[in-house]
């Protein structure tokens, strides 16, 4: 597979952990708001290969925790697990960023022991998911069974996160995911930032007042509920 960027060192992508980050190519969704947009709208190259990703980590078994593998959205690699394997056999934990998109593979990379956590994106209440994914193709039921698998199963631990746009959320949204993850056991709001390479560079982040107006009405349902960079 072919490999977009490595960041050398990370302490807020892999909660808890000293990390890496691993970005693959692609993404079946197009979110205005992507801060990787470049990741999803530009051709594909090689700026790393796997076996020089493998001698970093070599050297830095016993310093780096784990290996945080994002995006894109990284599911969409149907040889990510050749890629993982190797870095698991090295001692590392890996964490997968994911759309939730398919259900079917998350349940397999669950299952087969090839991740020790997953952060899922929880774009926006169910009614307004393809407006703000950037795209009518997706399937909210592919989305609401990987909610389900996620919430249901305990392999592994997980968290949902909503990347909090001004244009695209309100409170009345919030009371919506509320009640459709109800329980679950981690979910963070992270208010967006402009990283200068969006898809669509109108759209805006939120004021603190708003977010902690939209956090309480979400922790009605989801009292583990809490902001994540304000």
């Amino acid at each position: 597979m072919k490999i977009a960027g490595l960041q050398k060192l990370t302490l807020l992508d892999y909660p808890g952990k000293t990390a890496c980050t691993v970005f693959t190519w692609g993404c079946n969704l197009r979110c205005p708001f992507c801060h990787n947009a470049g990741l999803v709208t530009e051709p594909m190259t090689e700026t790393i290969t796997a076996d020089e990703l493998y001698a970093f980590l070599k050297k830095r078994v016993g310093l780096l925790d784990g290996v945080c593998i994002t995006g894109g959205e990284p599911l969409l690699q149907p040889d990510l697990s050749e890629l993982i394997k190797p870095i698991r056999d090295m001692g590392f934990a890996v964490k997968l960023d994911t759309n939730g998109t398919n259900p079917e593979k998350l349940r397999a990379f669950c299952e087969d022991g090839l991740i020790d956590m997953v952060a899922m994106d929880i774009k926006n209440s169910p009614e307004k998911y393809a407006v703000t994914a950037g795209t009518e193709r997706i399937s909210i039921d592919a989305v609401n069974r990987s909610v389900r698998y996620l919430m249901q199963q305990d392999l592994i631990p997980y968290e949902f996160r909503t990347t909090v746009v001004k244009q695209y959320h309100t409170v009345e949204d919030f009371e919506k995911i509320g009640k459709w993850i109800r329980g679950a056991k981690a979910y963070y709001l992270q208010n967006f930032r402009n990283s200068g390479q969006l898809i669509d560079n109108s759209t805006t982040g939120c004021t603190p007042s708003e977010m902690r107006q939209f956090l309480e009405t979400v922790r009605k349902d989801v009292p583990n509920a809490e902001l994540r960079g304000i």
